[in-house]
């Protein structure tokens, strides 16, 4: 015999009515088929209302009855052939003198509720059992006269023994094919009806399937089963194909609401399995509930949480090796019918930390103040903490127990996102570890773990970007070109979901379309640099990563809020790094403390892996003596292209126009920027150094330096004989002009220099860096890093491949 139970949302409609009759007509031509039904969606909801309106003498119960009646009376019209509406009549007929005396009194007991509760199922079935007689012989049967129960109204307890052989008898003296029975509600002794509690219907079919021997039980419901978390906060979340009944309950109690916890005690005590299934996927084999673990070692099952939660810590020198106050903070919470969701005790036995429901979180703390009042006065305990807005995240899995590491990943993951653990439970069966966390972070947490324990296709990361000048461009172009490719061979799936210039920014959960960001960036919002963050901040996404790609200072002071959050900083900007010394040992320091990188190889050199290769000699235990570097692209460009032939000006211009230089060229023919350059090679090398301290011995003229940049080529123009005397006196020499940074013993210098044929600069062409190390190893012969060190490209690959060592990480 099949038991199969069908949901309100999967009789919520006259077509997903038509839809269940079929399917039940197909089990029919395999077994005989009991059908338990639960009222139409929305259905008990308006009976309650009902009955409260009617409790309050409110005229418009009448309405809302009327409303209940005429929504059963278009469907029996549309589903039934036989016109004769006698059971409605006279299901409505009992509601309506139920609800007169009820408004009479101006009182509706939990006996009279459950009452008014029961119709919903009562008036489903018999809408069902009408409809589906005309296709197959079925026979309506009244579940309180098969099920009985305790007159504990609004969950009664079964009365297993009585209702066994009630349904044993019935069910072998009948010969239907197929039984319609309302889920939900039951009778005790005296008749008089009463309800099961909140996923009754559930609970019905599990206790005829446990007293009908080789009974198979499916509940049908609007989702494919079990799921590995709640797919409306993880879009990746699948269905889960087999569970014990240990780990179903586990993830029934912490919020997945597929399954009643209640419903699964009758058939895991007579070892019988349960399938969940999808009314409107019928196809899908949905999730196999079995009474023993199962053998497939799969560690985690699923991820559940509550939210809505409030934390209560009880704490004190006075409850250290006195034995029974947990017992009087449990007792006083449980006469006030308060329920404890989640336990925490040190070892020190100085605090207890209990987990209840929000909505009894005023009551919980006046009833733990009024048990330890005296203790309270006295100072032997600390005055009652109670934290609410809280959630709690479970994983759940049979096989988790004696598997190390799995602790371990889930608060790595959760830390590594910025998410704070206010609490942790860990039961002796190690099937469940709960946490508490700030309910903000519910999406976030469950989407982390998800990650980790079921998505092996790829990691999803979510990028901040700020700047869209050349190497901005290139970037967005680079990350359009890899997206494919990166999900294929990283198993990373980048998206930009902030991106922003100084003029607009925008946002797209989802990842904006990089086909069309400039179209995205113009319908933006007008950027303000502090509401960007606080936007990135809110949107609290999983692996979200800031990338700056600018060189304003307003940006670059956003770092610290990042990463005070968890957030990796890429930047390419060079002014935080190159700051104060305490705020660039801030920035180091908050990077260390909250486990996010912050990384700015493109600071120095542009692509070329200088920071590091320098990181790596000095994580080695390596010691840097002197670095000599040609550290500008710009000026070595220049520099090379400079023959007199063509006017220093112009050598310059062109510079600029081949991406070559900052927006502000004097930047880099000033020294400043290799000034920047070799400050943080110093730094990352160990010296304590300030940008003051550098001797930085100009070339340019002191007028170029003033005005406009248009002023400052035409200053150029003006100043060439001194341009041309620079090469002249090199060339006379023997020698090529470079611009050279050092390091030496504490003190650094930037300048240009005439470089003899021998040394390893003189043979630098185009816009090459070049960096050596003279270090304890690398002592006679130095550690020599080169190549292309400017231009918006290499620039753009080098913030890339921060990135993904960011996310790699």
């Amino acid at each position: 015999m099949y038991v199969l139970k069908f949901g309100g949302t999967s009789m919520g409609s006259v077509s997903a009515i038509r839809r269940v009759a079929a399917l039940v007509q197909e089990y029919s031509l395999r077994r005989r088929v009991v059908v338990v039904l639960s009222a139409m969606s929305g259905v008990t909801d308006d009976l309650l209302r009902l009955a409260r309106q009617a409790t309050a003498q409110d005229a418009a119960w009448d309405a809302t009855l009327r409303a209940l009646e005429e929504r059963h009376r278009e469907a029996w019209a549309e589903l039934v052939d036989d016109p004769a509406a006698l059971p409605l009549d006279a299901e409505f007929s009992a509601l309506r003198t139920l609800c007169q005396g009820i408004s009479l009194l101006g009182e509706c007991s939990p006996r009279t509720t459950d009452r008014v509760a029961a119709f919903g199922e009562l008036l489903s079935s018999r809408l069902f059992a009408a409809h589906l007689s005309s296709r197959i012989a079925t026979e309506w049967a009244d579940s309180r006269r098969l099920i009985r129960t305790d007159s504990q109204f609004g969950q009664a307890h079964v009365n297993f023994a009585v209702t066994d052989a009630l349904l044993q008898s019935y069910f072998e003296k009948s010969s239907m094919q197929v039984y319609v029975l309302p889920g939900f509600i039951g009778a005790n002794e005296a008749g008089e009806t009463t309800t099961l509690g909140r996923g009754g219907s559930d609970y019905t079919a599990a206790i005829i399937g446990a007293a009908l021997p080789g009974a198979e039980v499916e509940i049908w419901t609007d989702v494919p089963g079990m799921m590995t978390a709640d797919p409306r906060l993880v879009p990746g979340a699948r269905t889960i194909a087999a569970l014990s009944f240990q780990e179903a309950m586990e993830l029934s109690h912490f919020g997945a609401k597929v399954l009643y916890p209640p419903a699964v005690q009758p058939l895991m005590k007579k070892q019988r399995a349960v399938r969940i299934r999808n009314t409107f996927a019928p196809e899908a084999e949905g999730t196999l509930i079995h009474a023993q673990a199962l053998a497939d070692k799969t560690i985690i099952r699923g991820i559940s949480s509550i939210t809505g939660i409030a934390l209560i810590s009880l704490e004190g020198s006075g409850m250290v090796g006195i034995p029974g106050f947990s017992h009087r903070l449990f007792g006083a919470l449980a006469r006030r019918l308060i329920n404890v969701i989640l336990i925490t005790q040190a070892s020190s036995e100085h605090t207890i930390c209990v987990a209840i429901d929000g909505s009894a979180a005023d009551a919980a703390v006046r009833a733990v103040e009024e048990e330890f009042r005296v203790e309270i006065r006295e100072g032997s305990i600390e005055p009652l903490q109670c934290e609410t807005g809280l959630a709690i995240v479970a994983l759940v899995g049979d096989h988790m127990k004696n598997h190390t590491g799995i602790s371990g990943r889930k608060f790595g993951a959760l830390g590594r996102n910025g998410i704070n653990i206010r609490g942790i439970a860990q039961g002796s069966s190690e099937r469940n570890i709960s946490t508490v966390i700030g309910g903000a972070d519910v999406r976030k947490a469950i989407n982390v773990l998800h990650e980790a324990f079921f998505e092996t296709e790829y990691k999803q990361v979510n990028l901040f970007i700020a700047g869209t000048g050349n190497v901005g461009k290139r970037l967005l172009a680079q990350l359009a070109q890899q997206q494919q490719w990166l999900q294929q061979r990283l198993r990373l799936q980048l998206r930009v979901v902030g991106l922003a210039n100084s003029r607009r920014m925008a946002f797209a959960e989802g990842g904006l379309d990089l086909a069309r960001w400039e179209e995205s960036l113009a319908e933006g919002e007008l950027m303000d640099v502090r509401a960007y963050r606080e936007k990135a901040i809110a949107l609290n996404l999983r692996n979200a990563v800031f990338v700056d790609v600018t060189a304003q200072e307003a940006v670059a002071g956003l770092y610290e809020g990042f990463l005070e959050r968890s957030i990796p900083v890429v930047a390419c900007n060079k002014i935080a790094a190159s700051a104060s010394f305490s705020r660039y040992e801030t920035l180091k320091n908050l990077s260390r403390e909250y486990g996010a990188p912050f990384f700015f190889e493109t600071n120095v050199g542009a692509g070329l892996p200088v920071i590091g290769t320098l990181g790596d000699l000095m994580s080695s235990g390596d010691q840097v003596h002197r670095i000599e570097a040609v550290l500008s692209g710009t000026l070595n460009y220049v520099f090379n292209h400079y023959d007199g032939s063509r006017p220093f000006a112009a050598v310059v211009r062109e510079a600029q126009e081949q991406g070559y230089t900052e927006p502000d060229p004097r930047l880099d023919l000033g020294g400043t920027d290799v000034a920047r350059k070799i400050l943080i090679l110093a730094r990352e090398s160990g010296a304590t150094l300030e940008f003051d301290a550098i001797r930085n011995t100009p070339f340019l003229p002191a007028s170029c330096m003033q005005g406009s940049i248009d002023d400052f080529y035409r200053e150029l123009e003006k100043q060439e004989a001194h341009f041309r005397s620079l090469l002249e006196e090199a060339r006379t020499a023997g020698k090529r002009l470079k611009y050279v940074a050092t390091f030496e013993d504490g003190k650094a210098a930037v300048g240009l220099q005439a470089i003899d044929p021998q040394h390893d600069f003189y043979h630098l062409y185009g816009k090459d860096n070049v960096v050596r190390f003279f270090t304890n190893r690398y002592n006679g012969q130095p550690l020599v890093v080169k190549g292309a060190g400017a231009g918006a490209e290499v620039t753009a690959s080098g913030i890339f491949a921060d990135i993904i060592k960011t996310a790699r990480t």
